[in-house]
């Protein structure tokens, strides 16, 4: 088996312990795809932005195209957080008074720096860039940040769903107290955004639990920590109704690599071979090998991008 499914996707997420090449990974199966034909979108919300390094130029969240047919952008987390925030202070400006927005608003700046305020930012950007890219790219590939923070991100649609869904519910009781005592019934703004919000969360989900439409790809090394990781994501993902489409294993130790420290290395490796072959077995689409030069440029990316759909 090998990576070659994934070009018939529309969105395909890589994911992994840090340090273990997803950023690498993410990069050169889109470079494959679009030599093969598909106009696509690679998208960065890992806050280290590797992705300007290892194509040697400058993306930011403006983007840029690295080639024919293959366009990037890197996701600013702080920057989304503070437009997300001045967001719901527009929102809030046309639906209740002056009094009440200057209290709300302190609040909001409270909020920006609470836990979980940039995972919500960043899945707003999410679907923003979703609806966008819905008709202008055959591929999106999101290169995300380490397990933790996507695990959060992808549990967001749900807990937001739940949420938007007990706010609806105490504004309509709300409401009815208010028609009670003025005698009117009339359109309500704030429920209206409440209903927007929740109709977007849902169809969000919808996304990113379509196994037809939408890939998860874990990048795990023969390492101890990195596979436990990997394994409970899994079970997370799986548990919470999202498919993982494979794993692939990355700095392979080749058995050309000489010395005693490597042989060493490469005995333990092999062990950690045999547990992830185990553990995964059909999910894992490519083991690539470590390379004896640094992965940066096309020429780079090509060589990784080989290992990943030509494998048997």
């Amino acid at each position: 088996m090998n990576a070659s499914h994934l070009f018939d996707k529309k969105y395909v997420f890589f994911g992994g312990k840090g340090g273990t090449g997803k950023t690498t990974c993410a990069a050169a199966f889109s470079l494959k795809a679009s030599r093969m034909g598909k106009k696509l979108l690679l998208v960065s919300t890992d806050p280290a932005h590797s992705l300007s390094d290892i194509f040697d130029k400058r993306i930011g969240p403006k983007g840029a195209q690295l080639a024919e047919k293959l366009f990037a952008l890197e996701i600013d987390p702080e920057a989304e957080s503070k437009k997300y925030m001045e967001g719901i202070k527009r929102q809030l400006s046309g639906v209740v008074s002056n009094v009440v927005v200057e209290a709300l608003q302190k609040q909001i700046d409270a909020a920006y720096m609470s836990p979980g305020s940039e995972e919500a930012a960043i899945f707003d950007k999410f679907i923003e860039i979703m609806e966008q890219a819905e008709d202008s790219f055959d591929i999106v590939v999101f290169d995300t940040a380490p397990t933790g923070h996507t695990l959060r991100l992808l549990s967001l649609p749900k807990l937001l769903d739940l949420w938007m869904d007990s706010l609806i519910e105490k504004r309509k009781k709300a409401l009815k107290l208010l028609e009670r005592a003025s005698g009117t019934k009339s359109d309500d703004p704030i429920l209206r955004i409440l209903q927007k919000r929740k109709d977007m969360f849902e169809k969000a989900w919808e996304v990113l639990s379509d196994r037809d439409k939408t890939a998860f790809v874990f990048v795990v090394t023969p390492e101890r920590l990195p596979i436990f990781e990997t394994e409970r994501a899994l079970k997370y993902l799986e548990n919470s109704g999202i498919s993982v489409a494979g794993i692939v294993v990355n700095s392979i130790i080749p058995s050309e690599a000489d010395g005693t420290f490597m042989e060493k290395r490469r005995e333990l490796q092999k062990k950690y071979l045999r547990e992830i072959r185990e553990k995964f077995g059909d999910k894992v689409l490519a083991e690539i090998e470590l390379l004896d030069n640094d992965v940066w440029g096309l020429d780079g990316l090509c060589t990784i991008a080989d290992m990943l759909v030509l494998q048997k």
